[in-house]
């Protein structure tokens, strides 16, 4: 591995950042890139430098075969004026774990982890101080070697990409409404489901896409064998607070194990609530419903941080909830977390890492 080089030019204008920002849209003007090639020593030019087009052979692997993997998390600006980025190193980690699953050789954690930091002392200007937004960092990497045989790539390209950002659902931190579909399955175990690659994303595109027809902002997947046991959001992992029990799906290696999802069950055990990681199934939550031992559902994820859900829909079954106000405990979850991303509340758990 080489040395960070930073390729950075004096910046002309200031940072003035629009009034109401939609999500991913807008983007800072530098970005971290290194490349990967074997007869290079592996990762290397690794490098701080302008935003622009990357250049791709139309034969390059990840167009015709899908060796991609992202990440996503964020950097604030908290009351205090400081700098600080939620759990990073546990984003890398994922990231390292996703290269594995796809064939793409493995970064070193604490030089990417080094560099992100620089990349976001650089940038600092482009983080927003408006409540609720803040500065999404998008890692991206991918095959680049141009081959049209089936195999994986001896080329890729990380880059690390940043955004500010308002919150994820522009109505704001209010219930969503979520259809539970047995029509398509995201994934299956001991396939992709647990790795954070693009193939994944483009398998929910067609069921979302009908879902929001429907008028409901996200899918809830079933398991792809049984068509049984509830799984994940598109965009989230799913809790589900019955009257003595709050559950989530367990890790089978079709969930990705989101990072926000593993600090909700770490305060909900700090809380003293009964959490557990099973299966539950669909018929289990209706009829909890039913009997009135169903509470509250929230989704968990890096981008919306908690979202309540309004109202559940499978088949015919239609699971009404507050449309208005947030779930109590999705609320609790909510302020607590994002108290600690704002440094509002104590990091008791030292999860936020400080940029100098």
């Amino acid at each position: 591995m080489n040395e960070l080089n930073i390729d950075v030019l004096e910046r002309e204008t200031k940072v003035v950042l629009p009034e109401n920002l939609v999500f991913g849209k807008i983007y800072a003007d530098y970005v971290f890139e290194m490349d990967y090639d074997e007869d290079f020593g592996g990762w290397h030019n690794a490098t701080i430098k302008k935003f622009s087009k990357v250049e791709l052979h139309p034969a390059a692997i990840v167009l015709h075969y899908g060796q991609s993997i992202f990440e996503g998390l964020k950097a604030y600006k908290q009351v205090d004026g400081k700098i600080a980025l939620f759990r990073p190193e546990k984003n890398i980690e994922r990231l390292n774990r996703s290269a594995k699953r796809m064939c793409i050789p493995e970064v070193d954690p604490q030089f990417v982890l080094n560099s992100l930091l620089e990349l976001i002392k650089l940038e600092k200007d482009w983080i927003p101080t408006k409540p609720g937004h803040s500065l999404y960092i998008r890692p991206v990497m991918f095959a680049t070697e141009p081959l049209l045989g089936v195999r994986a790539s001896e080329t890729y390209k990380l880059i690390i990409m940043l955004s500010p950002v308002g919150p994820y659902y522009p109505e704001g931190f209010k219930p969503v409404p979520i259809l539970v579909t047995n029509k398509y399955v995201r994934a299956v175990r001991k396939g992709m489901g647990e790795a954070k690659t693009a193939g994944n994303y483009a398998a929910g595109m067609l069921a979302q896409k009908e879902a929001k027809k429907e008028g409901y902002s996200q899918v809830l997947w079933l398991d792809g064998i049984e068509q049984k046991y509830v799984e994940e959001v598109g965009a989230m992992n799913i809790f589900i607070q019955f009257k003595d029990e709050v559950a989530t799906p367990s890790l089978t290696g079709t969930i990705l194990p989101g990072i926000t999802r593993m600090s909700v069950i770490q305060l909900l055990k700090d809380w003293n609530y009964n959490i557990h990681e099973r299966l539950v199934s669909i018929d289990e939550v209706i009829e909890a419903y039913d009997n009135k031992k169903l509470i509250e559902i929230f989704g968990t994820g890096t981008a919306a941080v908690i979202s309540s859900v309004s109202k559940l829909k499978f088949n015919e079954k239609l699971l009404m909830f507050d449309e208005n106000k947030p779930g109590d405990l999705g609320t609790k979850l909510y302020e607590e977390l994002t108290g600690i991303q704002y440094g509002k509340i104590e990091d008791r758990h030292g999860w936020m890492t400080y940029i100098d």
